[in-house]
């Protein structure tokens, strides 16, 4: 079975997610710090239900299939195909009331994310990719998503969530990037990759990622003609130091000062 077969399920987690979830924007609501004294790190109650509602029928459908999501943990890890969510990225964002939250759906296949989508049920916008190409659906119509290909620094746009987050050196090697681009906006969590994979952002850089927060929107981004890696130049599928660009020639030169 081919990750394309799985656009319609993916299509109604979403569906079912969005669903769960909207109840609990711009509303009041419990608002639960799970970082244990540490950086501020809210969960809500729409991020478990709808993580909760995209478990039941992921089990429902695919029992052989395993699931990682960011709320209840993993379940058959070592399974060919795993199910990686997380039912609200960027929920800052999300109990702040602003709409640049997303839910991520990512499928891996033997380790290797193989289709992904970011949907945003407040403004009805999909993006989703399977590695080989990417689409937008949303209030403007579907279209076919393609990276900006800026290949110079100076010319680009790089997003990052927010430079605190950096640790140790980590902040000076992103300080290096910022300091040669264009144009540096933070905030936005997945909104920015996606905003990536759209030609709107040339560069996203992020430290301290969990794979639940960064597989989905690998396939739409590499689907869109860009490139996401570890700052080594490794794979991004387990988290950690992330650099996406919409092109090879950025991201080298941005991995170059991240390294520098």
């Amino acid at each position: 079975m081919s990750a394309i077969d799985f656009t319609e399920f993916v299509a109604r987690l979403a569906t079912l997610s969005g669903q769960a979830i909207l109840p609990f924007f711009r509303a009041r609501h419990t608002t639960e710090d799970k970082s244990g004294g540490g950086v501020f790190d809210p969960v809500t109650e729409g991020d478990r239900a709808g993580e909760d509602v995209m478990r039941n029928l992921i089990k429902r459908t695919f029992p052989a299939h395993g699931i990682l999501g960011e709320e209840f943990g993993s379940e058959n890890a070592d399974a060919d195909y795993v199910w990686v969510l997380d039912p609200i990225d960027g929920t800052r964002a999300f109990i702040s009331g602003i709409p640049v939250w997303g839910t991520l759906i990512g499928l891996t296949r033997k380790g290797i994310p193989v289709y992904g989508m970011m949907n945003q049920p407040f403004t009805g916008e999909r993006f989703s990719g399977d590695g080989r190409m990417a689409r937008y659906e949303g209030p403007n119509g579907p279209r076919t998503l393609h990276t900006r290909q800026v290949t110079d620094l100076s010319e680009a746009t790089l997003m990052t969530t927010s430079p605190n987050l950096f640790v140790d050196g980590q902040k000076d090697a992103y300080q290096r990037v910022e300091s040669t681009v264009r144009l540096a906006r933070y905030g936005c969590d997945c909104y920015a990759y996606c905003m990536l994979a759209s030609g709107h952002v040339d560069l996203v850089i992020e430290s301290g990622l969990k794979p639940y927060d960064i597989v989905a929107l690998i396939p739409i981004i590499e689907g869109a003609g860009g490139i996401v890696t570890s700052w080594d130049g490794g794979s991004a599928a387990q988290g950690g130091t992330i650099l996406a660009a919409g092109n090879k020639t950025l991201h080298q030169a941005a991995l170059a000062l991240l390294n520098g």
